[in-house]
């Protein structure tokens, strides 16, 4: 069987959480700030992955407005105790500074593609909980990190466990802090297994920047004590800044029907020399064997580029052209930020996807954006845009977009005096003021009336905006604007402090209408279409 080249999900995808049943593979992610919440991902030879479903679609189970960037549903873990689904997930309402507002959710579901339950409050201790289901007694304890703003000695206090009772719905007994990781610190994202009766627990140290490491430590009592695996880190590439795979971390096990062990876990692939992850953190996945009942990465600890997987990659799925037509809603691909409401910002109806401008884009609460995930380091964007703005106060168009303090903008949008004009908004790495370049780009002036198309090329680090007027008799696309820094909109430049932005790049649509009137903007498509590009994950050595 062919090798198998990572990352398995390509662009931001990060804190995999894996799951078997039968023969069929599941992998949840982190969504964040992007609606509907926790992404997951199905395959049947873990080589080969299709998003299935988003389970948190709803009011009662996720609401983000609000929610500051790279908040939002941290850390899904998903598992299946014989009879049902369950997924565990956190929604961060804050994260800056020393307190997390941090609040820890159930639900669960017969069909993992079905409707889930609403959501059963459990803690707001710390972050990234999992959800463990004893083989023996089959009793479920709820496994999360400790935050404790004191630093009294650690900001990431240890791993907490303590029963949750399936039939209350609650926490019982003693929380019990069985680990505290090692001199790398930073202890979360914490997996409990049982196996050849240790139980094993796999957390995550360093940060998610480049000193993220997967830990395993074992006990042959739940409760502890816990010892440390014999090479401490069983990922890692802190000790490897020119490895491939780069912030391996936040892992997560799973066992084949023959017996064979996966890790999958996070990574991001920097590009130029300022080691930037325009992707984002995504997931990636390693072969791993027992020794003296201890979990080892094959030829680990550092990750591998290359893996052999229970099948073959179809790489051309991953190379094809997507246009997102508006004929039978909004493509699963497609997501937006924060609001269950949807009809406040957006319908889809007509063949047309409807944008209702609100709050200017960046806004935590109510933005009208539209986007999917960039999944290769190059590609070309385009959509056609029916706007009549009447003032410099409604604008929308095509954007390529982090967050608030991070993205590129190509707008139409009208002078005071009402003369519609294409007007180039960004803002790079602007945190924590969150200024619009300045000077602007010149502006360039279009008809009143009419659509319009607009462009753009991402070629590495190089963006470049297009524009045409359509039936103005010159419909070719023209540049507009200078050569952008398309690495500035990455997770190291997007917003926080170093380290502290957790999603990735999308490119999509979007609307504003800061008079309050919402303005409406209609476009016909959204057009991806991946470029080759030698720093790309699935560009052949020969190619």
């Amino acid at each position: 069987m062919p090798l198998v080249r990572n990352p398995i999900l390509p662009g931001f995808n990060p804190d995999p959480s894996v799951l078997r049943v039968g023969q069929d593979y599941y992998i949840a992610t982190s969504t964040f700030e992007w609606y509907p919440g926790v992404q997951i991902h199905h395959s049947t030879d873990l080589a080969n992955w299709t998003l299935l479903t988003r389970p948190l679609n709803r009011k009662s189970q996720l609401d983000m407005r609000g929610d500051p960037d790279s908040c939002g549903v941290w850390a899904p873990c998903l598992s299946h105790d014989g009879d049902k689904f369950w997924l565990v997930y956190t929604d961060v309402k804050r994260k800056d500074g020393s307190f997390k507002d941090a609040h820890n959710y159930i639900v669960w579901a017969d069909k993992i593609d079905g409707e889930w339950s609403d959501p059963v409050y459990v803690n707001s201790s710390g972050f990234d909980p999992s959800l463990f289901h004893a083989p023996d007694s089959g009793k479920k304890y709820f496994v999360n990190m400790l935050w404790d703003h004191r630093r009294r000695p650690l900001l990431f206090a240890g791993i907490a466990v303590q029963e949750w009772d399936a039939k209350t719905k609650k926490l019982v007994g003693e929380r019990k802090n069985v680990y505290q990781g090692t001199e790398l610190a930073l202890a979360e994202a914490p997996h409990v297994y049982k196996r050849n009766g240790w139980y094993y627990l796999l957390i995550a140290e360093g940060g998610t920047g480049y000193e993220h490491a997967c830990t395993l430590a074992r006990s042959k009592d739940i409760w502890g004590p816990y010892e440390t695996h014999p090479e401490k880190h069983v990922l890692t590439s802190k000790d490897h800044p020119r490895a491939a795979l780069q912030r391996a971390g936040h892992g997560d096990i799973v066992e084949t029907e023959d017996g064979r062990t996966y890790l999958v876990h996070l990574t991001g692939r920097p590009t130029t020399q300022l080691r930037r992850c325009v992707l984002g953190r995504e997931t990636a996945i390693q072969e791993c064997y027992w020794k003296d009942d201890w979990l080892y990465v094959k030829n680990g600890p550092v990750p591998s580029l290359w893996v052999d997987l229970l099948g073959e990659r179809d790489e051309s799925k991953y190379w094809e052209e997507k246009r997102y037509t508006f004929e039978d809603g909004l493509h699963k691909d497609l997501q937006w930020l924060r609001t269950p409401e949807t009809e406040r910002i957006f319908n889809v109806k007509n063949g047309k996807l409807t944008l209702i401008g609100r709050e200017a884009i960046g806004s935590w609460f109510e933005q009208a954006l539209v986007a999917r995930r960039q999944e290769h380091f190059s590609y070309d964007a385009e959509t056609v845009i029916d706007f009549s703005p009447t003032d410099e106060r409604q604008f929308a168009g095509l954007t390529a977009y982090y967050c608030r303090y991070n993205f590129f903008y190509l707008t139409v949008t009208a002078h005071s005096d009402g003369q519609r004009e294409l007007l180039i908004m960004s803002s790079e790495a602007s945190w924590p003021i969150g200024n619009l370049n300045t000077p602007y780009v010149p502006y360039v002036q279009i008809p009143t009336e009419g659509k319009v198309k607009l462009a753009l090329t991402i070629r590495g680090k190089e963006l470049q905006f297009y524009y045409a007027v359509l039936g103005s008799g010159d419909e070719g696309l023209k540049k507009v604007g200078p050569v952008f820094d398309a690495s500035i909109v990455s997770d190291e430049c997007g917003g926080h402090q170093q380290h502290g932005s957790f999603t990735g790049a999308f490119v999509g649509v979007a609307a504003s209408d800061l008079n309050g009137l919402a303005a409406e903007a209609k476009f016909d498509y959204l057009l991806y279409k991946p470029v080759k590009n030698r720093q790309d994950a699935y560009v052949r050595d020969n190619e």
